[in-house]
């Protein structure tokens, strides 16, 4: 096997809000060319250091955890993909990052998650961070936010169903936890949100 061929493996770090700090920059830089990696910042709005073979794997762990990296992985609370907000867009009228930062605070200790749940939150009506295609889309307008469930992507995309209407920070977070509770109990391995919408029980009438 040449050595092009093994290097097979890629790391994830996880972005909150997608803002990337910069001394996991520097050191991703670094990484990247010591090892002659590629840099892909994902649709998730994480970074992906790609090409790596298991010792060099293993290293760059070492070397990015010390700067509070959280790396992809099994189980974990899907981070919110997140959009500028009102202080860096004129249409903004919510702050998505401090919504964020609350859940992420909220569920860090809790879990673990069943994939493939994916999380959106944006600023305003226009929604750019794709909350209407997002299993649970969380959109700002100028009383709150209004959630969505069950969209979704692909090459068939849903657009999600409105549950809640005009939400404070504390209804979101109540809202989130009951479904990712009800996609638990729903879901043996993995399952999109989108799948359940026609449950009987589905815990939210569409608002």
């Amino acid at each position: 096997m040449n050595s092009d061929a093994s290097k097979q493996n890629r790391l994830t770090i996880l972005l909150p809000a997608g803002r990337l700090p910069l001394p996991v920059m520097a050191k991703a830089y670094e990484l990247a060319e010591r090892y002659g990696l590629e840099v892909y910042l994902s649709t998730l709005q994480n970074l992906r250091l790609m090409g790596l073979d298991e010792e060099q794997l293993a290293q760059a762990r070492a070397e990015l955890a010390p700067l509070g990296v959280d790396f992809k992985g099994p189980g974990k609370f899907p981070v919110p993909r997140v959009c500028i907000g009102k202080r860096d867009c004129s249409a903004g009228v919510q702050e998505p990052e401090e919504l964020s930062r609350q859940l992420l605070a909220y569920f860090q200790d809790r879990g673990p998650f069943k994939p493939k749940i994916k999380i959106a939150i944006s600023g305003c009506p226009f929604c750019c961070s794709g909350v209407k295609t997002t299993d649970i889309g969380i959109m700002g307008t100028k009383k709150g936010y209004d959630i969505y469930a069950g969209g979704k992507g692909g090459p068939n995309p849903v657009v999600g169903r409105r549950i809640v209407r005009e939400a404070d920070a504390a209804q979101v977070i109540r809202t989130v936890e009951t479904l990712l509770s009800y996609h638990d109990v729903k879901t043996p391995k993995k399952q999109r949100l989108a799948r359940l919408l026609g449950e009987p029980d589905f815990p939210f009438p569409e608002v």
